[in-house]
């Protein structure tokens, strides 16, 4: 991590607030804080006989919503800051979002490229087990996150009902529909970004067809994104992921399903991880760069998908972009969107851009808890309904209040988790 991301994370809430009486102060006081921090040491067998052990961590920052909800990552950056930011920016999605969820996040300080099928599913279990006491179907949910997936899911999801002694399926969403899953669960973030997409458009007049994109992160939710995007007639001009950018020179744009392709046939890991990158597809049509430079395209919107502080106080002047739609979580730095919003840049903020996946988990921990199985033009129909409303309902307090979009963002979380918590006193 370059900052502190859960320093950037306190500091979003503090700016964004306007504190009105002890309420106010006593519920932003707790906030500072995770009710609770599970840090466990790992060990597992690995493939050559000998032991490693790995950390991971569960944070539970707060649930006067409901249940603990967030993502599991695996990634070699994974350390306790992070996941407290991710955990308390969880919190403020869910509330934003009208889940009746509160906030929680997990990872595993891991490359899991470097691991191979058997050692992948030991340390999931091994995982498991060790917060297995933490964690159920009314207490908290985890679900996929950077580098784990519906696979990942599957081993939680068993070794979790294994310890209990009976199936549980609503103790992890992001599963396979298989697994009991549910339909649109892989696409959701994706998607639920390109509906932001669409109501960014709409307010601010773009033409798809002239409206350019520039989406840095290729993995699950940047490509779904741009492949929706893609879709609907808008350019996709520039994609990167950590080993290099392509850009369009073709003046059509790009297609995201022929990168997927070529990322596939440079190699998988056990049908988990791609080792592939966007950067081996450069040839006659796409020229390729390096990784950083998808950020400083001269594009109408740019889209943060991979991970936090991406868009810094050093680099935000170089940001062209006219829109910021951030699908990954803290991909921009308190003092940087300072600079963007200075500069007139429009930034949607990660607590609401990015909050399809959790609106179509609950939909899944819906379908778990009462045996059902939904249709997916209704799930696709209600998500849809979810995040216009939420997108409304920023904007319209955005511009009562005359501040930016996640200040607005912000401001309704706390009053509903307020709500909620004045319940509690």
């Amino acid at each position: 991590m370059y900052m502190n991301a859960f320093s950037n994370a306190l500091s979003q809430l503090k700016n964004s607030l306007d504190i009105k009486d002890e309420y106010d102060k006593r519920l932003f006081d707790i906030l500072q804080k995770p009710q609770r921090v599970v840090t466990v040491a790992i060990p597992v067998r690995m493939d050559d006989g000998s032991v490693k052990v790995f950390t991971g961590y569960r944070v539970q920052y707060n649930n006067f919503r409901g249940p603990y909800k967030g993502g599991i990552r695996y990634h070699s950056q994974v350390s306790e800051s992070e996941v407290k930011a991710l955990a308390f920016w969880m919190t403020i999605k869910n509330a934003i979002s009208g889940v009746p969820f509160g906030g929680g996040k997990g990872g595993i300080k891991v490359d899991p490229k470097k691991l191979s099928q058997g050692e992948l599913e030991r340390l999931s279990r091994a995982f498991i087990r060790e917060i297995a006491q933490n964690i159920g179907p009314d207490i908290d949910i985890p679900a996929p996150d950077v580098n784990t997936n519906s696979q990942i899911m599957a081993y939680f999801t068993d070794e979790f009902s294994k310890l209990k002694g009976s199936w549980q399926p609503a103790a992890f969403t992001g599963k396979s529909v298989d697994q009991g899953g549910s339909l649109l669960r892989t696409e959701a973030t994706g998607l639920g970004g390109f509906f932001i997409l669409e109501k960014i458009a709409k307010k601010y007049k773009l033409n798809p067809g002239k409206t350019t994109i520039a989406v840095q992160g290729f993995g699950n939710v940047g490509y779904f994104f741009a492949k929706f995007a893609h879709q609907a007639g808008y350019r996709i001009v520039a994609v990167a992921d950590s080993k290099g950018t392509l850009i369009d020179t073709s003046g059509k744009g790009m297609d995201p399903d022929k990168i997927l392709e070529t990322k596939r046939e440079k190699g998988l890991n056990s049908g988990c991880y791609c080792r592939g990158s966007v950067y081996d597809c450069s040839g006659k049509v796409y020229r390729s760069q390096s990784a950083e430079k998808v950020l400083y395209q001269n594009v109408d919107i740019l889209v943060p998908a991979a991970l936090e502080n991406v868009i810094t106080s050093k680099n935000a002047s170089r940001i062209k972009a006219r829109y910021i739609i951030e699908l990954a979580n803290g991909p921009t730095s308190y003092e940087a969107e300072e600079k963007l919003n200075k500069k007139g840049k429009t930034v949607v903020p990660d607590v609401v851009a990015n909050a399809g996946g959790v609106i179509v988990s609950y939909f899944e921990w819906v379908q778990n808890k009462s045996g059902d199985t939904w249709k997916k033009e209704y799930v696709r129909g209600r998500m849809k309904e979810m995040m216009n409303e939420m997108t409304d309902n920023v904007i319209y307090t955005a511009e009562k209040d005359n501040i930016s979009l996640r200040a607005a963002a912000y401001r309704i979380a706390f009053e509903r988790i307020k709500s909620a918590f004045l319940f509690r006193i």
